[in-house]
């Protein structure tokens, strides 16, 4: 299945029915009166977040959502039929955006949360309504109102406890593969993981935790240079980030500088996500002769000023991945624990969220901003032209 994490939808509530102009017309009953009754509501449209989708693929091809319109009213004071709302299923972990106003609508972070995107029109009166001592035959009714009709963006962050930060080809697909149940694809070569992969780490019966890697980073991904602007964002989700640096570069470029190059853009990409707790992991050990390993760990610690974890590890041959994911699973668990026990840890952990989120709207809204500025026919409407039919297809419930 294709992976997507951004898409374009519109959404359009249904309109309100319109008021009844009816006269009760019944044999032997010589005074009739006005009898028209109420519409009905049209029907809202709501997103609710289900864990059972994980990328928004069906959302560029089916772009339009519109809700059941309410019924007119009927004679016999007889209310016409509200519209049925109709529910859009949408992966956890999805950001809503208003494109024409640039407003966050909603954060979807919880199985079953249910939120409104457009609201049905409110139901006409009927003429009954409008019956009164010097007014026993109104001609008068109201017609029901338009639904909300919204231009919507939709973004989304997997949901995941560490996330895997490094250059490309420093073996975060082979780590994530050698810790989990995931196969992302691997090869000696940059740029082959192209989309995020999620893998869940399991320890013990009840012992487990979700691992995210993302496309490698390169200088400049925090202004779009590579994937890594469009991914950055999944790490916003995390909870602890390792940083994965090859120790034994195929290409012998500097490890301490492309660590360096990683902390620039992620500090870059989001300050509020630079102060995420980060593991140093220095991978591929297996390549360097024993006499060389801890020697050139050292160097390259003491060349970063690293005052954090440290974990040497080979994650083609496990050597020392258990260490690592035994250690990050025991700091998830007593993150958890301070964070129930303790409101300030709570308030905190809130704070950071909150600071992410708003650092990732403003970065959606740069990029609306700069795709209204282009001329119409350079408009790029989303990121897989090749499968973009252009196909808009009504769903109704």
């Amino acid at each position: 299945m294709q992976f997507v994490d951004e898409a374009s939808i519109i959404v359009e509530a249904g309109n309100g029915g319109n008021g009844c102009l009816s006269f009760r017309r019944e044999k032997y009953v010589p005074k009739g009166g006005p009898d028209g009754g109420d519409g009905g509501n049209g029907g809202s449209v709501y997103l609710i977040g289900d864990d059972a989708l994980n990328t928004l693929v069906d959302f560029k091809f089916q772009r339009f959502y519109k809700a059941e319109n309410g019924q007119g009213g009927m004679g016999r004071q007889m209310s016409g039929k509200a519209g049925e709302d109709l529910h859009v299923k949408v992966p956890v972990g999805t950001t809503v955006v208003d494109v024409d106003t640039l407003e966050v609508i909603a954060d979807i972070t919880e199985i079953g949360q249910v939120v409104l995107v457009a609201e049905g029109g409110r139901r006409g009166l009927g003429n009954i309504h409008f019956k009164s001592s010097t007014n026993r035959a109104p001609r008068r009714t109201t017609p029901g109102t338009e639904g909300d009709r919204r231009n919507l963006r939709l973004e989304m962050k997997v949901m995941a406890d560490v996330g895997l930060l490094g250059m490309p080809n420093a073996g975060k697909s082979t780590l994530i593969r050698s810790v989990s149940a995931a196969k992302p694809k691997v090869a000696n070569y940059p740029f082959t993981t192209l989309v995020p992969n999620l893998g869940v780490v399991k320890l013990g019966m009840h012992e487990h935790f979700v691992m995210a890697d993302v496309p490698g980073l390169i200088e400049g991904a925090s202004d779009g240079a590579g994937l890594g602007q469009r991914f950055l964002k999944h790490l916003t989700r995390t909870r602890l980030l390792f940083h994965v640096v090859d120790i034994a570069p195929f290409d012998e470029s500097d490890p301490v500088e492309a660590a360096q190059a990683i902390v620039h853009e992620l500090g870059q990409f989001s300050p509020a996500l630079s102060e995420r707790p980060r593991w140093l992991v220095l991978n591929k050990f297996d390549l360097l002769p024993e006499e060389e390993r801890e020697e050139r760990a050292q160097a390259i610690i003491d060349a970063l000023g690293w005052e954090g974890p440290v974990f040497r590890i080979s994650a083609i041959s496990n050597e020392g991945t258990d260490k690592l994911v035994q250690a990050a699973y025991r700091w998830l668990t007593e993150q958890r624990r301070l964070e129930n026990e303790d409101e300030e840890a709570l308030a905190r952990e809130q704070e950071m969220h909150r600071r992410m989120e708003d650092e990732s709207v403003a970065r959606i809204e740069e990029r609306l901003g700069r795709r209204r500025k282009r001329p119409a026919e350079e408009a790029d409407d989303d990121d897989f032209d090749d499968d973009d039919y252009d196909v808009e297809v009504e769903y109704a419930p």
